[in-house]
C-alpha cells in the first residue's frame, strides 16, 4: 500500500528512475521517448547538465530567501533576461511557483490596478470557452472547460465566457479567416457591453490553446481584432502561454508571432524546463506604475515566490536556449512533425485534424472525419491512447472534452527544444500504431 496520495489512486504507476535526454526511464529498464514533457515542461529534456550546474551552484551559494526581507541577484538577473527578450513595455516580472499561482497573481493585479487608478467599479472577468488556466479556484472559475470547473462550482468566483478560436470545429463554410475572427471580436464587445463597459476588468485567453483543446492556434489577425476591443473600452489584456510561450512555439513568446503586446503576461512550465518549480507574471509598465504611484505594494505573495534556486534554474535555462539557438530547431521540427504526423494520418478515418505552432502540436480524433463527430466519450479514447504509447515506450499528452468538456479526444504532442529530425520520425513511428491500437 502506498502513502503517496497519487493523482490516479486506482492505477499502479511506473516509477520513474532516470532522465536522459529525450528518454525517461523506469525502475524496470523501460526507456520511454518524452514527446510531451509531461505537460509542455521540459523543454530541454532530462539531465542538462548545465541546467543541473546552475542548481548546483546557486543551492552552495543561497538555496532561499524570503521575499518580504530581500531579493537576489540570480532573481535580478532572470528578471533582466525575461524583460530584455519580452514584446513591448512588458518590463516587470513577478515571479512564482508554477502556472496556477501566476495566473491567480494576474487577476489580482487585473483588479489592484483597476482599484489603484479609481475604477472600483470593474470586477468582470471574461475569458473562453474549452480554455484552461489552472487548477486553483481562481483560476478554475476563469477556465472554461465544463468538466474540470463542475464539480467545484459552488466554490468559484462567477466569470464569463465567450468562443474560443477554434477554426476546426467553429469556422463557418465559406467564411473567411477576416470575417471569422471578427465575428470573434464582436461576440467579445458585445459580452464587455452586456456587463457594462466600465465594469469589466480583463480578457484573459491562452495564445494558443493548450491542455483543453489540444494545441489551438489562432486564425489570423485574431489577436489584434481582440486587442482593439480591449483597448476601446479600457478592458486589459491578459494572456496566459504557461504551455505555450517560453520557445514552445518557435517564438520565446507565443504573442510575438501575432503581433500584439498583452497587458499582462503569463508563463511557467518552459520557463524552468522541469528541472525547479517555478512561474512568472509580467506586468507592463503602465500597470506597474499605477501600484508604485499609488498604494506601493502589490496585496499579494507566496511563501516560495522569487526561490532563487528556481530562478537559477530558470536563468540556466534561458541561457541555453538563446545561446544553443534552440527556437529556429523548434520551428524546423514543428513543420517536420505536422507534415509527418499529416502524412501519416492522410487517410486515416479518425484522425480530423492536425495543427498547432512550433513543437506544440494536437492531434483531433474524431469517429467520422467528414462530419467531425466526436468520439463517444464513453470510450474514454484519448486514455487509451496514452496507455497503448506507453506500452511502446512513447510518451504523449492525451485529453478528453475537447469539443464542449465532455465530448472529443485529442493528443498533444510536445518534444523538447534540442529534439532532432531522426526523433520526430521515431515519435511518428510509435504514435500511429498506438493510435491505430487505441481506436481498434
Amino acid at each position: 500500500m502506498t502513502h503517496v496520495f497519487h493523482r490516479y489512486p486506482k492505477q499502479t504507476m511506473p516509477v520513474a528512475k532516470a532522465g536522459i535526454g529525450m528518454e525517461l526511464i523506469d525502475s524496470n529498464g523501460k526507456h520511454y521517448i518524452d514527446a510531451c514533457g509531461g505537460a509542455a515542461v521540459s523543454c530541454l529534456g532530462h539531465g542538462h547538465p548545465r541546467v543541473i550546474e546552475a542548481i548546483r551552484t546557486q543551492i552552495n551559494q543561497l538555496a532561499y530567501a524570503h521575499t518580504s526581507f530581500f531579493t537576489t541577484d540570480v532573481a535580478e538577473e532572470l528578471a533582466d533576461n525575461l524583460s530584455a527578450s519580452a514584446p513591448g513595455d512588458l518590463n516587470h516580472v513577478y515571479f512564482l511557483s508554477g502556472g496556477s499561482e501566476a495566473i491567480e497573481a494576474a487577476l489580482k493585479l487585473a483588479r489592484q490596478y483597476h482599484v489603484e487608478t479609481g475604477q472600483k467599479s470593474r470586477r468582470h472577468f471574461i475569458a473562453r470557452r474549452q480554455s484552461y488556466h489552472g487548477n486553483t479556484l481562481g483560476a478554475l472559475a476563469i477556465g472554461g472547460n465544463a468538466w474540470r470547473r463542475e464539480a467545484f462550482l459552488p466554490l468559484l468566483v462567477p466569470s464569463h465566457h465567450v468562443a474560443p478560436c477554434y477554426a476546426y470545429r467553429d469556422q463557418l463554410r465559406g467564411e473567411s479567416d477576416a470575417q471569422y475572427t471578427q465575428r470573434l471580436a464582436d461576440e467579445l464587445e458585445a459580452k464587455i457591453l452586456e456587463l457594462g463597459a466600465d465594469e469589466v476588468a480583463a480578457f484573459v485567453a491562452e495564445t494558443v490553446v493548450g491542455a483543453t483543446a489540444g494545441a489551438v492556434p489562432p486564425v489570423g489577425d485574431y489577436f489584434k481584432k481582440i486587442r482593439a476591443v480591449c483597448d476601446k473600452y479600457g478592458v486589459l489584456l491578459i494572456l496566459d502561454e504557461v504551455m505555450s510561450g517560453m520557445g514552445r512555439t518557435g517564438y520565446l513568446y507565443a504573442c510575438e508571432e501575432d503581433g500584439i503586446v498583452p497587458d499582462i503576461l503569463v508563463i511557467a512550465k518552459g520557463l524552468g524546463a522541469g528541472y525547479q518549480p517555478i512561474g512568472a507574471m509580467i506586468s507592463s509598465d503602465r500597470i506597474y506604475n499605477a501600484v508604485v504611484g499609488g498604494s506601493g505594494f502589490f496585496q499579494h505573495g507566496h511563501t516560495y515566490i522569487g526561490h532563487a534556486t528556481a530562478c537559477a534554474a530558470a536563468l540556466a535555462v534561458q541561457k541555453t536556449i538563446k545561446e544553443e539557438q534552440l527556437l529556429p530547431n523548434v520551428l524546423a521540427r514543428g513543420e517536420q512533425l505536422r507534415a509527418t504526423l499529416r502524412s501519416a494520418f492522410a487517410n486515416h478515418p479518425h484522425v480530423g485534424d492536425v495543427r498547432g505552432r512550433g513543437l506544440f502540436v494536437g492531434v483531433e480524433l474524431v469517429a467520422d472525419r467528414d462530419s467531425k463527430q466526436p468520439l463517444d466519450p464513453v470510450k474514454r479514447t484519448h486514455s487509451r491512447v496514452k496507455s497503448e504509447a506507453m506500452a511502446r515506450g512513447l510518451l504523449v499528452y492525451p485529453m478528453g472534452g475537447t469539443v464542449d468538456g465532455r465530448q472529443g479526444d485529442h493528443i498533444l504532442i510536445a518534444p523538447p527544444f534540442i529534439s532532432t529530425a531522426a526523433d520526430i520520425d521515431r515519435i511518428v513511428e510509435r504514435l500511429v500504431p498506438a493510435v491505430d491500437a487505441a481506436l481498434a
